[in-house]
């Protein structure tokens, strides 16, 4: 069945929405804990139950089960500055995943990248987390995502890469022209400049000359079997969203093993992808963003327009500063 452009927005955008059905919001919230941060009250994340009774959580934690919480819990002297209380959380988190692995407790973490995902953003010196095991905390991640196109007198082709089929996530599936997550201390764009390098071999120069930055899109994804390890866990997400005209003798290329090839299609092309479900879920809505901004999808040829806006721009639960 061909999938319609709601569809490609709901499928990524797959946590319920209180209004639209509290009942089922009420039970699946039921069946998560809260994660703080010490010293906090602001719940950074949504850790499932099943999560919760299997990690191998040590004397470092708060584990209140009446009050549905988990929190680090390190010591606090007079030396532990702000950052030096986050520097100390960090090291928590990282041992009782490194642990968690040691014993194969989850399978997402077989995917273990040895980079580092910020839990709050605000700070220089953030608490950090191992990129795999983010998601068993359901904590906020951010990344880039850029379309890049070349314009025709008949109108316009976007570089559309294939995801190589040994990658962990979402292996062989459609990917944005250049895409990525942003590790610990760096910035969207940095994060952008390096990964068109990367993934497509798009020189420094044109990226930060050429790119735009065209606002963000967010949303809760619920992982299924095509994200690696289990199925069921959060990932709330906010992506950053650039585009990029190129000159038609600027062509992509795979540079680190992680993209098979680059196809240059029409916007139809696009779509009839889009509508077969061969695009990675996060990377449909970013096409569907693209396409409103730039007139291809309008009030008179999508008639689920506003919903369609509204779920790839979700509000977060969760501070996003």
């Amino acid at each position: 069945m061909k999938k319609s452009n709601l569809d490609l927005a709901r499928e990524c955008d797959s946590f319920p929405y209180y209004e639209d059905n509290p009942d089922e919001y009420s039970r699946l919230i039921a069946s998560y804990y809260k994660f703080l941060l010490q010293s906090e009250s602001e719940t950074r994340g949504w850790i499932p139950n099943w999560v919760v009774e299997q990690m191998p959580w040590t004397s470092d934690w708060t584990i209140d089960h009446e009050k549905r919480i988990v929190s680090p819990k390190v010591p606090i002297d007079s030396n532990c500055t702000s950052d030096e209380l986050h520097r100390r959380q960090s090291i928590v988190i990282a041992e009782t995943l490194q642990l968690a692995r040691e014993r194969n407790v989850f399978a997402v973490l077989s995917g273990w990248r040895n980079e580092l995902y910020p839990v709050n953003t605000s700070s220089q010196i953030p608490t950090s987390i191992e990129r795999a095991g983010s998601s068993l905390f359901g904590i906020v991640t951010y990344g880039v995502h850029m379309t890049a196109y070349v314009k025709y007198q008949n109108g316009i082709k976007i570089w559309v890469p294939r995801r190589a089929k040994t990658k962990q996530t979402f292996g062989g599936m459609l990917d944005n022209t250049v895409a990525g997550g942003i590790s610990t201390g760096e910035n969207p764009f940095e994060s952008l400049v390096r990964e068109a390098a990367e993934e497509a071999s798009i020189p420094e120069s044109i990226i930060r000359s050429r790119a735009k930055s065209c606002g963000m899109v967010t949303y809760i994804y619920i992982r299924d079997q095509r994200a690696g390890g289990e199925s069921g866990l959060l990932q709330p997400e906010v992506e950053y969203v650039y585009d990029l005209e190129l000159d038609p003798s600027v062509v992509p290329l795979p540079a680190d093993g992680e993209v098979e090839e680059f196809y240059l299609w029409t916007i139809e092309e696009v779509q009839k992808a889009l509508a077969e479900g061969q695009f990675k879920p996060n990377c449909a809505i970013v096409l569907l963003d693209f396409f409103v901004r730039h007139g291809i999808l309008t009030f008179d040829n999508e008639k689920h327009l506003i919903e369609i806006v509204s779920r790839i721009h979700r509000k977060l639960p969760f501070p996003t500063d």
